[in-house]
Protein backbone atom coordinates (compact mmCIF):
# COMPACT_ATOMS: atom_id res chain seq x y z
CA UNK A 1 0.00 0.00 0.00
CA UNK A 2 1.39 3.47 -0.75
CA UNK A 3 1.04 5.61 2.59
CA UNK A 4 2.32 8.67 0.43
CA UNK A 5 0.04 8.96 -1.94
CA UNK A 6 -3.03 8.14 0.56
CA UNK A 7 -2.08 10.67 3.40
CA UNK A 8 0.52 13.61 3.61
CA UNK A 9 -0.28 15.76 7.12
CA UNK A 10 -0.74 14.60 10.21
CA UNK A 11 -0.40 16.87 14.00
CA UNK A 12 -0.78 16.66 17.53
CA UNK A 13 -3.69 18.55 18.83
CA UNK A 14 -2.84 20.02 22.09
CA UNK A 15 -2.25 22.92 23.86
CA UNK A 16 2.02 24.21 25.30
CA UNK A 17 3.54 21.14 22.97
CA UNK A 18 6.05 22.60 22.36
CA UNK A 19 8.25 20.21 23.51
CA UNK A 20 6.21 17.30 21.63
CA UNK A 21 7.35 13.93 21.25
CA UNK A 22 5.14 12.90 18.56
CA UNK A 23 6.13 15.19 16.33
CA UNK A 24 10.05 14.25 16.43
CA UNK A 25 9.05 10.19 16.38
CA UNK A 26 7.03 10.38 13.04
CA UNK A 27 9.36 13.06 11.97
CA UNK A 28 12.15 10.46 12.04
CA UNK A 29 9.96 7.68 10.83
CA UNK A 30 8.93 9.60 7.29
CA UNK A 31 12.46 10.13 7.09
CA UNK A 32 12.99 6.08 7.68
CA UNK A 33 10.45 5.44 5.30
CA UNK A 34 11.56 7.95 2.59
CA UNK A 35 7.71 9.42 3.07
CA UNK A 36 9.05 12.83 1.21
CA UNK A 37 5.48 14.30 1.45
CA UNK A 38 4.35 12.94 4.56
CA UNK A 39 4.93 15.82 7.19
CA UNK A 40 3.85 15.80 10.96
CA UNK A 41 3.28 19.65 12.60
CA UNK A 42 1.74 20.76 15.92
CA UNK A 43 -1.80 22.27 16.10
CA UNK A 44 -0.92 23.87 19.48
CA UNK A 45 -4.27 25.82 20.31
CA UNK A 46 -5.44 27.62 23.35
CA UNK A 47 -8.85 26.23 22.88
CA UNK A 48 -10.65 23.16 21.45
CA UNK A 49 -12.59 25.58 19.86
CA UNK A 50 -10.03 26.57 17.21
CA UNK A 51 -9.66 22.65 15.96
CA UNK A 52 -12.52 22.55 13.58
CA UNK A 53 -10.80 25.70 11.46
CA UNK A 54 -7.40 23.86 11.31
CA UNK A 55 -9.41 21.01 9.98
CA UNK A 56 -11.15 23.06 7.13
CA UNK A 57 -8.00 24.83 6.09
CA UNK A 58 -6.14 21.43 5.69
CA UNK A 59 -9.03 19.41 5.33
CA UNK A 60 -7.78 18.06 1.39
CA UNK A 61 -4.54 16.83 2.95
CA UNK A 62 -5.16 15.79 6.86
CA UNK A 63 -4.91 12.12 6.82
CA UNK A 64 -4.86 11.84 10.83
CA UNK A 65 -4.37 13.54 14.23
CA UNK A 66 -3.36 12.74 17.99
CA UNK A 67 -5.05 14.28 20.62
CA UNK A 68 -2.65 15.38 24.12
CA UNK A 69 -3.63 17.20 27.50
CA UNK A 70 -6.01 18.35 27.85
CA UNK A 71 -7.79 17.54 24.56
CA UNK A 72 -8.52 13.95 24.51
CA UNK A 73 -12.31 14.55 25.92
CA UNK A 74 -13.48 18.39 25.08
CA UNK A 75 -12.53 16.86 21.18
CA UNK A 76 -15.82 14.14 21.45
CA UNK A 77 -17.92 16.49 20.29
CA UNK A 78 -16.05 17.22 17.25
CA UNK A 79 -15.98 13.58 16.22
CA UNK A 80 -18.32 12.19 13.90
CA UNK A 81 -17.39 8.80 14.71
CA UNK A 82 -15.67 6.58 17.38
CA UNK A 83 -14.19 3.68 17.88
CA UNK A 84 -16.50 1.02 20.48
CA UNK A 85 -13.27 0.87 22.78
CA UNK A 86 -13.05 4.66 23.12
CA UNK A 87 -16.77 4.99 23.52
CA UNK A 88 -16.63 3.02 26.78
CA UNK A 89 -13.21 4.71 27.95
CA UNK A 90 -14.60 8.20 27.36
CA UNK A 91 -11.27 9.76 25.74
CA UNK A 92 -9.53 10.14 22.40
CA UNK A 93 -5.84 10.14 21.79
CA UNK A 94 -6.08 9.23 17.73
CA UNK A 95 -8.34 10.80 15.13
CA UNK A 96 -8.74 9.33 11.78
CA UNK A 97 -9.88 11.34 8.79
CA UNK A 98 -11.49 8.89 6.51
CA UNK A 99 -11.99 9.02 2.51
CA UNK A 100 -15.08 10.95 3.11
CA UNK A 101 -13.74 13.57 5.65
CA UNK A 102 -15.28 12.04 8.65
CA UNK A 103 -13.47 12.20 11.99
CA UNK A 104 -13.20 9.05 13.67
CA UNK A 105 -11.72 9.00 17.67
CA UNK A 106 -9.68 5.99 18.83
CA UNK A 107 -7.45 5.39 21.94
CA UNK A 108 -4.15 3.72 21.09
CA UNK A 109 -3.25 4.70 24.88
CA UNK A 110 -4.57 1.66 26.12
CA UNK A 111 -2.53 -0.70 23.99
CA UNK A 112 0.70 1.18 24.88
CA UNK A 113 0.08 1.23 28.46
CA UNK A 114 -1.26 -1.94 28.64
CA UNK A 115 1.59 -3.76 27.01
CA UNK A 116 4.33 -1.01 28.53
CA UNK A 117 3.99 -2.48 31.89
CA UNK A 118 2.66 -5.90 31.27
CA UNK A 119 6.04 -7.50 31.62
CA UNK A 120 6.29 -5.59 34.92
CA UNK A 121 3.63 -7.24 36.82
CA UNK A 122 3.80 -9.76 39.62
CA UNK A 123 1.33 -12.29 40.92
CA UNK A 124 1.14 -9.59 43.73
CA UNK A 125 0.05 -6.62 41.82
CA UNK A 126 -3.45 -6.59 42.20
CA UNK A 127 -4.07 -3.53 43.40
CA UNK A 128 -3.75 0.08 41.97
CA UNK A 129 -4.14 3.53 42.49
CA UNK A 130 -4.65 6.09 39.10
CA UNK A 131 -2.92 9.69 40.59
CA UNK A 132 -5.13 11.98 38.78
CA UNK A 133 -8.63 11.74 37.05
CA UNK A 134 -8.04 13.62 33.36
CA UNK A 135 -8.47 11.71 30.10
CA UNK A 136 -5.28 9.48 30.30
CA UNK A 137 -6.56 8.03 33.53
CA UNK A 138 -9.61 6.64 31.62
CA UNK A 139 -7.08 4.51 29.44
CA UNK A 140 -5.17 3.22 32.72
CA UNK A 141 -8.28 2.35 34.00
CA UNK A 142 -9.84 0.74 30.70
CA UNK A 143 -6.26 -1.04 30.77
CA UNK A 144 -6.13 -2.21 34.27
CA UNK A 145 -9.83 -3.88 34.49
CA UNK A 146 -8.52 -5.95 31.39
CA UNK A 147 -5.91 -6.66 33.20
CA UNK A 148 -7.83 -7.58 36.29
CA UNK A 149 -6.48 -5.34 38.64
CA UNK A 150 -9.01 -3.59 40.57
CA UNK A 151 -7.65 0.64 41.14
CA UNK A 152 -8.66 3.51 42.51
CA UNK A 153 -8.59 7.50 41.77
CA UNK A 154 -6.87 9.66 44.16
CA UNK A 155 -7.77 13.38 43.34
CA UNK A 156 -7.63 16.38 44.49
CA UNK A 157 -11.80 16.38 44.67
CA UNK A 158 -12.63 13.34 45.37
CA UNK A 159 -16.24 12.65 43.64
CA UNK A 160 -17.95 9.42 43.73
CA UNK A 161 -17.13 5.90 44.96
CA UNK A 162 -13.84 5.20 42.70
CA UNK A 163 -12.47 8.06 43.59
CA UNK A 164 -10.15 8.82 46.74
CA UNK A 165 -8.53 11.98 48.16
CA UNK A 166 -4.90 12.62 48.53
CA UNK A 167 -5.81 12.56 52.52
CA UNK A 168 -6.57 9.18 52.66
CA UNK A 169 -3.48 7.92 51.53
CA UNK A 170 -2.59 6.20 54.93
CA UNK A 171 0.13 3.37 55.61
CA UNK A 172 -2.41 0.45 54.86
CA UNK A 173 -3.94 2.43 51.58
CA UNK A 174 -0.58 2.59 50.01
CA UNK A 175 0.40 -0.78 51.51
CA UNK A 176 -2.37 -2.54 50.22
CA UNK A 177 -2.69 -1.26 46.62
CA UNK A 178 0.87 -2.07 44.92
CA UNK A 179 0.63 -0.39 42.09
CA UNK A 180 0.64 3.48 41.30
CA UNK A 181 0.51 5.38 38.36
CA UNK A 182 0.84 9.13 37.84
CA UNK A 183 -1.08 10.00 35.34
CA UNK A 184 -1.06 13.68 36.33
CA UNK A 185 1.54 16.11 34.87
CA UNK A 186 2.94 16.88 38.05
CA UNK A 187 7.02 16.29 37.30
CA UNK A 188 6.93 17.45 33.73
CA UNK A 189 10.13 19.41 32.06
CA UNK A 190 10.56 22.09 33.03
CA UNK A 191 8.93 21.54 36.23
CA UNK A 192 11.21 18.70 37.37
CA UNK A 193 10.86 19.09 40.77
CA UNK A 194 7.47 18.65 41.15
CA UNK A 195 5.97 15.42 42.37
CA UNK A 196 2.43 14.26 43.36
CA UNK A 197 1.75 14.37 47.07
CA UNK A 198 1.67 10.85 48.06
CA UNK A 199 3.50 9.17 51.86
CA UNK A 200 6.73 8.18 49.71
CA UNK A 201 7.67 6.57 53.22
CA UNK A 202 5.11 3.81 52.88
CA UNK A 203 6.69 2.51 49.67
CA UNK A 204 8.09 -0.84 49.67
CA UNK A 205 10.46 -3.45 47.00
CA UNK A 206 6.85 -4.76 46.49
CA UNK A 207 5.25 -1.58 44.54
CA UNK A 208 5.32 -0.87 40.80
CA UNK A 209 5.67 2.96 40.09
CA UNK A 210 4.86 3.80 36.34
CA UNK A 211 4.93 7.44 35.36
CA UNK A 212 2.79 8.50 31.98
CA UNK A 213 5.79 11.21 31.87
CA UNK A 214 8.88 10.54 29.77
CA UNK A 215 10.78 14.16 29.86
CA UNK A 216 12.40 13.79 32.17
CA UNK A 217 13.34 10.24 32.13
CA UNK A 218 13.24 9.51 35.76
CA UNK A 219 10.88 11.87 37.59
CA UNK A 220 10.93 12.75 41.17
CA UNK A 221 8.17 10.53 41.60
CA UNK A 222 9.74 7.60 39.89
CA UNK A 223 12.92 9.08 41.93
CA UNK A 224 11.24 8.85 45.29
CA UNK A 225 10.04 5.24 44.34
CA UNK A 226 13.23 3.85 43.16
CA UNK A 227 15.64 5.02 46.54
CA UNK A 228 12.47 2.61 48.56
CA UNK A 229 13.30 0.06 46.46
CA UNK A 230 10.04 -0.13 44.44
CA UNK A 231 10.44 -1.55 40.28
CA UNK A 232 9.43 1.98 38.33
CA UNK A 233 8.93 2.70 34.68
CA UNK A 234 8.53 6.06 32.35
CA UNK A 235 5.93 6.45 29.76
CA UNK A 236 8.48 6.27 27.05
CA UNK A 237 7.35 2.80 26.15
CA UNK A 238 4.18 3.51 26.21
CA UNK A 239 4.22 6.72 23.88
CA UNK A 240 6.10 4.98 21.19
CA UNK A 241 3.78 2.05 21.03
CA UNK A 242 0.77 4.39 21.05
CA UNK A 243 2.45 6.37 18.48
CA UNK A 244 2.69 2.88 15.79
CA UNK A 245 -0.72 1.76 16.71
CA UNK A 246 -1.80 5.18 15.55
CA UNK A 247 0.11 4.96 12.22
CA UNK A 248 -1.56 1.54 11.56
CA UNK A 249 -5.27 3.24 12.07
CA UNK A 250 -4.12 5.81 9.93
CA UNK A 251 -3.37 3.84 7.10
CA UNK A 252 -5.52 0.65 7.67
CA UNK A 253 -2.97 -1.85 8.54
CA UNK A 254 -3.86 -4.80 10.48
CA UNK A 255 -1.61 -6.35 12.76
Amino acid sequence: MDVEEKNKLFALVGKDISYSFSKGYFTDKFQQLKLEKNKYVNFDIQSIDELPKLIAKHKAELGGLNVTIPYKEAVIPLLDKMSKAAKKIGAVNTIKVTKKGFLKGYNTDVYGFQKSIEPLLKPHHTKALILGTGGASKAIAFSLKKLGISFKFVSRNPQGKKQIGYNKLKKAVIQKHTVIINSTPLGTHPDVFNYPSIPYEFLTEKHLLFDLIYNPAETAFLTKGKERGATIKNGLRMLELQAEKSWQIWNGIKE
